[in-house]
């Protein structure tokens, strides 16, 4: 993809236009989605009632399975927010992307390496956090040398390795199917009428198997953070 790309420099910092507005788009979605299923709460739940509570319930199975013991209860929340957010933006750039000028402004923010690295980060803290709240920092600590300590350098590595697979398998996914959708279209328009005839229903198949392999990835991504969270607050 030959996507370019604005930034702005602000406090010494670098920001890329695509990535914060798409976020920003991606994260008001969520918030028109939740909201308008949740005007009316009765007793007696109608449709859009019951949607949200499908999926509160469909999220809520995700950190029972990672807390067994009832515990996790504190991270429903997180986990729900956490699921939308990724699926939306992971569907974003199916739905419409916007380029001025040879320059991309809204795509789907998750196609970005830096996206999903900061998700995986927020993630990461949180269960190192409410290890470091729950056992204290030492005990912190030597669960790294549990249940031996010649295990010491290979758990610290599984720190930087769970990092790095929670968020590239996330970018890889939704990044190349973005890019097969840019070459699906590329074709369509080489060889004139026959390409763009061909080219339509695979465009469609291609569209509908994104759109699953979204929802699957942030399923995956919402179910690895609460597992890695989980794991952080039990001992070896």
């Amino acid at each position: 993809m030959d996507d370019k790309y604005k930034f702005i420099d602000f406090l010494g910092l670098r920001f890329n236009v695509a990535n914060d507005l798409s976020a920003l788009v991606a994260a008001i979605l969520v918030f028109i989605l939740v909201f308008s299923l949740s005007r009316k709460i009765t007793m007696k739940p109608g449709k859009a009632q019951n949607v949200l509570e499908w999926m509160i319930d469909f999220t809520d199975g995700i950190v029972k399975s990672a807390f067994p013991d009832g515990s996790g209860s504190r991270f429903s929340l997180y986990a729900f927010v956490l699921f939308l957010f990724i699926f939306v933006s992971n569907q974003l750039g199916l739905i419409f992307q916007i380029k001025v000028d040879g320059f991309t402004y809204i795509k789907s923010p998750t196609t970005n390496p830096i996206v999903t690295m900061s998700l995986a980060l927020v993630s990461l803290m949180l269960a190192h956090y409410y290890s470091v709240k729950k056992f204290g920092f030492g005990t912190y600590l030597s669960n790294y040398a549990r249940p031996v300590s010649f295990l010491l350098p290979i758990n610290l590595l599984e720190e930087f390795t769970n990092f790095l697979t929670l968020s590239l398998r996330l970018y890889g996914n939704i990044f190349a199917g973005e890019v097969l959708l840019a070459l699906i279209g590329t074709v369509a328009k080489s060889f004139g009428l026959v390409s763009f005839v061909i080219a339509i229903p695979v465009e469609m198949i291609w569209q509908g198997f994104s759109v699953f392999i979204g929802a699957i990835q942030a399923y995956v991504f919402t179910t690895l953070s609460m597992v890695y969270i989980s794991r952080k607050m039990e001992k070896e």
